[in-house]
């Protein structure tokens, strides 16, 4: 017998300008209004608690170091009461949740996606591996540690944010690890339809490739908060357009309309037995593969700045280790 699987995909908007608990609390929310659906995945935006940086896409370096510290200020601490809130709204929902965040890890903030289970505990936390363009100036790298796929109470789950998934080895390390349900996420209100076209050639490319089901969500900004952020009206154009929140089926079928404007959700039953119909006919790291020509060669050593010998660690390397 086939497992089905809801999965909701959710464009949403954050809360600027809190004391960054305000988007984990509507973060709670629609898990809940998820879960009155009947939903047992839901999938939200890059980096989204408390904010992506949008600032750092239409301001000079030299002028956002206050945005940027605020930012800071808000950031997530993992664990902390942020994921503490959205571990307890998994775990009275039954519900698997991947969720994007800025993590600030002593003095380094990193884009950071999180996968709680149905139990509330987190399977996964792994850092992009390279920030796109302007946001090389915000966030740290990521390292080959965080390229895993879990296993959840929705199924096998593996994540990419935004641009790495254009980088086909990335795409390919999780394909190897057999993943089911590929959640996706990007900013959204941001440099145009083109971002949006682009999108779904992507999403729609990765099922395909890997034969899984892919769950892509997008922010979204209102005209109040694009002015908010612009400050300019010559700089309010880049905050518009691309979203493409969507769920696309191993055949590269997008299930439901895509949502491009405004909030929702895309809500789609995932029939897991679409993954073997695809597969059957091309499985990229099985049957279609030739490992004796091509192979992957991925480092999953967590990236150190210091290696002791001889002793303990006298002090932490990273919040994780604090917190132990």
């Amino acid at each position: 017998m086939s497992r089905i699987v809801r999965a909701a995909a959710i464009q949403i908007s954050p809360v600027l300008g809190d004391d960054g608990l305000g988007t984990a609390r509507k973060v709670c929310q629609a898990i809940r209004e998820a879960a009155e659906k009947g939903v047992k995945l839901a999938v939200f935006p890059e980096t989204f608690v408390p904010y992506y940086p949008y600032f750092s896409f239409i301001q000079p370096a030299f002028r956002f170091g206050g945005e940027h510290l605020a930012l800071y200020e808000r950031a997530v601490v993992i664990p902390g009461p942020v994921t503490d809130m959205v571990a307890e709204a998994a775990r009275q929902t039954g519900m698997v949740v991947v969720l994007g965040v800025n993590e600030r890890d002593f003095g380094t903030l990193y884009n950071t996606q999180i996968i709680f289970d149905a139990t509330g505990e987190i399977l996964l936390k792994r850092r992009k591996i390279t920030p796109t363009y302007h946001e090389r100036m915000v966030w740290g790298q990521g390292d080959g540690s965080g390229l895993k796929v879990v296993e959840s109470a929705a199924g096998r789950i593996g994540a990419l944010a935004c641009w790495e998934h254009y980088n086909p080895l990335a795409r390919y390390a999780l394909m190897t690890q057999h993943e089911e349900i590929h959640c996706a996420q990007f900013p959204g209100s941001l440099v145009g339809q083109i971002f949006a076209d682009q999108m779904e050639v992507t999403i729609r490319h990765h099922a395909l490739e890997s034969g899984c089901f892919v769950v892509n969500a997008t922010g979204w900004l209102t005209e109040e908060q694009i002015k908010e952020i612009a400050r300019d009206p010559a700089l309010e154009g880049p905050l518009r357009g691309g979203c493409f929140t969507a769920i696309v089926s191993p055949e590269g079928k997008l299930l439901g309309t895509p949502l491009t404007e405004g909030e929702g959700m895309v809500i789609a039953d995932l029939d897991f037995a679409l993954i073997t119909k695809r597969k059957r006919m091309m499985d990229s790291v099985g049957h279609y593969a030739r490992p004796e020509l091509l192979s992957l060669l991925q480092d999953r050593r967590p990236a150190r700045t210091v290696h002791y010998v001889g002793e303990a660690n006298p002090v932490p390397t990273s919040t994780d280790e604090a917190a132990s």
